[in-house]
């Protein structure tokens, strides 16, 4: 998420684009949190709340508001996305690991003039029903192919956050 952030908003900053959409699917993780009280906003908020922690340390938080305000940075659930068409953008799902092939079809298909997509998720913590095919690992089987796409694999050792969780994946993995 953090390098797909700081591309996407070096590509604002260089005017290589209007805007950045940034957008995950609203699942859980595991737990099921029932309903939740307030405005739209108030209950799609803790789904949302990883992209504005990689916005805000991209951006000071007063440019971010400011940007969020006038429409030049968007944060917003993937069930939104359907019937739009985000030209001049840099955009970002994150996550994509639990959607389902039907959510990515619909996302990518979202993809207008001038506009660039980076899509974030790891296939081994989706969060998805068994009975339920990822749309990440999809996308990847089916797009692969094609020239004009590229996918980018990490490994443990590319982990950038803490320095000992390298070393938790590993032991995880059995690997330790």
């Amino acid at each position: 998420t953090y390098l797909a952030m700081a591309l996407a908003v070096s590509s604002f900053l260089k005017g290589e684009c209007n805007r950045i959409i940034l957008t995950r699917p609203a699942r859980e993780s595991g737990e099921n949190l029932g309903f939740l009280p307030g405005s739209l906003e108030e209950k799609i908020m803790p789904y949302l709340r990883p992209l504005y922690d990689a916005l805000y340390d991209m951006l000071a938080v007063d440019e971010a508001a400011a940007l969020i305000e006038r429409g030049a940075i968007e944060v917003a659930p993937l069930a939104f996305m359907r019937g739009r068409t985000l030209s001049n953008s840099f955009i970002i799902l994150d996550e994509a690991q639990n959607t389902t092939a039907e959510q990515m079809l619909m996302f990518l298909t979202r993809m207008g003039f001038n506009s660039k997509v980076v899509i974030t998720g790891d296939p081994t913590q989706a969060d998805l029903k068994p009975s339920e095919r990822s749309g990440l690992v999809q996308a990847m089987d089916t797009l692969g192919r094609i020239p004009e796409i590229a996918f980018c694999r990490f490994a443990t050792e590319d982990v950038v956050r803490h320095a000992l969780l390298e070393k938790i994946i590993n032991a995880y993995a059995g690997e330790e």
